[in-house]
């Protein structure tokens, strides 16, 4: 299940923030420990969480940019320069990058999404500094050199090779493909064969170079960390880009929601034992209020081993190993879907039995009894979740990017138990009631498509 249920979404009236330099408390409760926020000149934010008990940080660079930024020519820059940005800097090889981390015990590492762009480094509290040190002269001082991109070219494509290898991850893009059409969010993360080929070293700097600024990047830190002592570190390490009246790039708010998919169906032949397929419609965007509905909808569902999908398909009849439904949210659009894997000569009966079970929902709602339970999941998932000081990082920094605000825990589990059986009736009319698409991985041909 992978709804985020992290902001306050569009009906939420956000805290006039603190003049550039000051620094605001956005929390301070036992749950959510204490959250402080700094904009710095420039637009560079900064925003902590202290959690006391813990002997470790987690410090990330969060830059707001994904592949939803991309073109088709240039599919797959924003990926290819979160690998690109570890091969060396003005001032560190590849080498001594991974050698300074390592010799400390901690794990630094990079991923990239539709929507942005993380540097992460969990690290013993007292070697913050370093971790500080290091990701800001990725993030501020890389090289990106010529030889470099040919190197990691390779690496990238066979990235894309794994992929397609692993037919439970090529549904997963082949599902946003026949969803979203030939769309950025439609698009791979990873880019395509073609466009990685293209790729040049003035592509992919140009992109570091028109991408990677202050406005648009944010840094969080979690764990045992002193908010003062973060911004000091944050102001020394990108002393030479603060500055000026610029501020924080505004919130990403999307084009409107989508009205249907873009093509019912969408295949990708392979001799596999198992055929993977992926059924599904669109949703409400981050923003929409109605996602913490959608959420409790989304658990009772499909979202877990009590779920109606996961008693009905493999409990009761045991027709898969794995099934089961997950939520997306991008700006002003999102995906519900549900994913099985089975033998091929099972597929009609395992989708047959799941649009029933979308049907029946669409027309009947869920049972009180699946409301609460579905609460209950979401609350302990969310809170169990912020355990370490990686997640509470994470999701500091999602706050920032994605909803342009910081939301305690406490505010989200109250929005969580808000959530009634009349509201999830309603959401589920719609996000059932829509048009679906239906994405394949398996021994089948595109004649066979109609039928499923």
């Amino acid at each position: 299940m992978t709804a985020d249920i992290t902001g306050a979404g569009a009906g939420a009236v956000a805290p006039a923030p603190a003049p550039v330099g000051q620094t605001a408390l956005l929390d301070l409760d036992e749950v959510g420990g204490r959250v402080e926020r700094t904009e710095l000149p420039g637009g560079l934010r900064v925003l902590t969480e202290t959690m006391p008990g813990v002997l470790s940080a987690t410090l990330g660079i969060w830059v707001g940019v994904g592949s939803r930024d991309e073109s088709p020519a240039v599919a797959g820059s924003s990926h290819f320069l979160e690998h690109l940005l570890f091969k060396g800097t003005t001032t560190r090889n590849a080498l001594e990058i991974a050698t300074a981390m390592d010799a400390v015990g901690g794990e630094m590492n990079a991923f990239t999404a539709k929507e942005h762009t993380c540097f992460y480094a969990n690290v013993l509290s007292s070697d913050l500094p370093l971790a500080v040190t290091l990701l800001s002269d990725l993030v501020t001082e890389a090289c990106n050199t010529a030889a470099d991109l040919e190197s990691e070219r390779t690496v990238v494509l066979e990235e894309i090779a794994m992929r397609d290898d692993e037919p439970s991850d090529a549904v997963h893009d082949l599902f946003s493909e026949t969803l979203f059409g030939d769309t950025p969010l439609g698009r791979s993360v990873l880019g395509t064969v073609e466009s990685i080929e293209g790729l040049t070293r003035d592509d992919v700097d140009g992109w570091y170079r028109s991408r990677y600024v202050m406005p648009s990047i944010v840094v969080t830190a979690a764990g045992r960390v002193d908010h003062q002592q973060v911004l000091e570190l944050v102001t020394a390490a990108f002393a030479d880009r603060l500055g000026g009246d610029a501020r924080p790039a505004p919130l990403r708010l999307g084009e409107g929601s989508l009205a249907r998919p873009a093509r019912p169906a969408g295949l990708i032949h392979r001799r596999t034992e198992q055929t993977h397929l992926l059924l599904g419609t669109p949703a409400m965007g981050r923003l929409d209020e109605r996602r913490y509905v959608a959420a409790v909808l989304d658990a009772a569902v499909g979202g877990g081993m009590s779920s109606r999908l996961f008693q009905e398909i493999r409990e009761k009849r045991g027709l898969v190993y794995s099934v089961g439904s997950a939520l997306s949210h991008y700006a002003g659009a999102g995906a519900f879907s549900v994913y099985a894997g089975c033998s091929k000569k099972r597929v009609p009966e395992v989708l047959r039995l799941i649009r029933g079970e979308l049907d029946r929902v669409a027309a009947e709602g869920i049972t009180a009894e699946e409301v609460a339970r579905g609460r209950g999941q979401l609350k302990g998932g969310l809170v169990l979740g912020l355990e370490d000081t990686g997640s509470r990082m994470s999701r500091l920094g999602k706050s920032e990017l994605s909803y342009g605000e910081y939301l305690p825990v406490r505010e989200v589990l109250a929005r969580l138990d808000a959530v009634d059986e009349g509201q999830v009736r309603a959401v589920a009319a719609e996000l059932f009631g829509q048009d679906t698409c239906l994405a394949v991985v398996g021994p089948y041909r595109e004649s066979d498509l109609d039928r499923l």
